[in-house]
Parts: C-alpha cells; sequence; structure tokens
C-alpha cells in the first residue's frame, strides 16, 4: 500500500456519474477540500445509512467548502438504483470504478461471500481532497463498519481551517 500520502498528489479519478456526467478530481475548484466517500454498492446495508447520512449533510459541507463525490464499482443501473432506492438524490454517484483503480488508492478488495454480494468489490474509503489534488486526510476500511463520523468531520474541518492545521502522516 502507501499509493496515497498526505501532501503528495492523489491518483487519477474519473468516473461517468447517474447524472450523466463525467466527473475528474482535476475538474473539481472546491474552496477547501473535495470528499471522496468509496463505498461497496447497492449489496451493502451499511452503505445506504452511511450515504443517506451524507445525503442529509451536503448542504453543510458545501457551507464549509467541500465538494462530494460517492463512488462504487457498481454499473450504472445499480448506481441508479442506489440513489433511487436510497433516495440519496443530493449526492453525485459514480460507478463503474475499477478493481486496478480501487488499488491505487490503497482500498482493500473483497470477494462476494454470498449471491447478494458482487464477484469482486472494494471495500470503504473516505478522502479529504485539497484543491491542488494532494491528500489532506485519509480513513481506510477492511470492513462496512467503523468508518469516520460525519458530525465529527464536519466539526474537524472547522478545527483544520481555523488552525490552518497541516496534513499529517507523510512521514
Amino acid at each position: 500500500m502507501k499509493n496515497v500520502l498526505p501532501k503528495k498528489e492523489v491518483p487519477r479519478l474519473r468516473v461517468e456519474t447517474t447524472n450523466g456526467m463525467q466527473w475528474d478530481l482535476r475538474d473539481q475548484k472546491p474552496e477547501n477540500f473535495t470528499l471522496v466517500v468509496f463505498y461497496r454498492g447497492l449489496h451493502c446495508p451499511v452503505c445506504k445509512s452511511y450515504l443517506q447520512e451524507l445525503n442529509e449533510k451536503t448542504k453543510e459541507f458545501r457551507e464549509k467548502g467541500v465538494n462530494i463525490i460517492c463512488i462504487s464499482a457498481n454499473n450504472q443501473s445499480l448506481a441508479e438504483k442506489t440513489v433511487k432506492e436510497w433516495d440519496v438524490d443530493k449526492l453525485t454517484i459514480g460507478f463503474d470504478f475499477a478493481t486496478e483503480d480501487a488499488r491505487k488508492w490503497d482500498l482493500y478488495v473483497s470477494e462476494g461471500i454470498n449471491d447478494n454480494e458482487p464477484e469482486v468489490f472494494f471495500e470503504p474509503g473516505l478522502f479529504l481532497i485539497k484543491p491542488d489534488n494532494t491528500l489532506y486526510a485519509a480513513s481506510i476500511q477492511t470492513m462496512p463498519f467503523g468508518r469516520p463520523k460525519f458530525d465529527e468531520l464536519l466539526k474537524a474541518i472547522d478545527f483544520v481551517l481555523e488552525k490552518e492545521y497541516p496534513a499529517r502522516g507523510e512521514a
């Protein structure tokens, strides 16, 4: 691992989205950060509640100068179903993210263990990316649970901006 390091440029990130647009991290011009949330996919009930919570907090993130994208390996049909069934219409949902690209982001990859899971998918990851496309912070999981809480992240962003707190973990 260690493809993604604080203060270093992150790997290229370009995905198709359920709103019909191609989303490219390099085109983002956030005031402070881009929040990239990688999620397991439609099969994951923990992802559902996590994205639903984020969907309700999009305004708070925008007010802090944070753009958001959520990405899975699901195909377009499953991604569109995610938006509809999970009621996450305030989120930009990217799809068809390849396993080899997930590995470039240091995401853990799992094989499905039952008929409800895809054959292969990646585990959750959350990344705060600065406007210059360098990593500020990351949280990478091996399981669907134990993800960062959005309320805590919002408070942390306030602290980071107020104190001009630098990215850590690059040594």
